[in-house]
């Protein structure tokens, strides 16, 4: 009962970030899959890529609802990526447990130390924008999904609007559309591996995240980005603090 009561909590938490943020919320189930829930950091990963998988569809339904998801520049980005996380995902389950939970650590400091950063003006960089670093981005965030089993939306975003001066607006509903289809890819490449997924815990998990993402996006509507991305990478660092600790002792 306890871990079902955790699981709910932790996957409204995880869909609130998703919908509000359009990033965020995969660093965030990771470590609550393995520190709460009792996962192998390989089983936190792949569990993580269907929950993140199943969430940015809803939030992606919503925010494509508002007219918030640039479809044609969204596919090519995410297109760039598809192999990366396919081939990053096949080499995650041969990694030591400890190595990807050094990794998770990092990647969870650089996503609080990017949300704490304001974001760019649309089109602040528009002049640079150049096919062969949006494809270097969409390849690096697939490879970053495959392996560490994060959608890569809080790095999503502010490529987007550094890259290809999206505004804030279309850069999140984007992301999410970019987030879906590297969780895919990396999840096609795990269907075989021998990682045992407790469903009893992904099941509600998943169910509460959608939920909380349809809350994101409303609360998105009322509450300022720069606030809620502080919030959030309060809790990141923290995340990643005890993590890096967990890791060297």
């Amino acid at each position: 009962m306890s871990a079902l009561i955790l699981a709910l909590v932790a996957g409204a938490v995880v869909g609130l970030a998703l919908g509000a943020l359009g990033g965020g919320g995969s660093v965030l189930a990771v470590p609550a899959l393995i520190y709460l829930l009792g996962f192998t950091p390989a089983a936190a990963t792949t569990a993580s890529l269907v929950i993140v998988t199943a969430t940015s569809l809803t939030a992606l339904y919503a925010h494509a609802r508002a007219g918030h998801v640039r479809w044609r520049a969204g596919a090519a980005f995410a297109a760039a990526g598809l192999l990366p996380a396919a081939l990053a995902g096949a080499a995650a389950a041969r990694l030591p447990q400890a190595v990807l939970t050094l990794a998770f650590a990092g990647i969870a400091a650089l996503a609080a130390l990017r949300m704490f950063r304001p974001a760019a003006p649309a089109g602040a960089e528009s002049a640079a924008v150049r096919p062969g670093r949006a494809a270097g981005a969409g390849a690096g965030l697939g490879a970053l999904t495959g392996l560490l089993g994060v959608g890569g939306g809080f790095l999503a975003v502010p490529a987007l609007v550094t890259v290809l001066a999206f505004e804030m607006q279309a850069a999140v509903g984007t992301s999410l559309l970019v987030i879906t289809a590297n969780s895919l890819a990396s999840l096609a490449t795990r269907s075989g591996a021998a990682v045992s997924l407790d469903w009893a815990v992904i099941g509600p998990f998943i169910a509460t995240a959608v939920l909380g993402a349809w809350d994101g996006k409303r609360l998105a509507a009322k509450v300022s980005g720069p606030r809620l991305q502080r919030v959030f990478a309060v809790v990141l660092l923290a995340v990643a603090a005890f993590m890096l600790a967990d890791a060297v002792t």
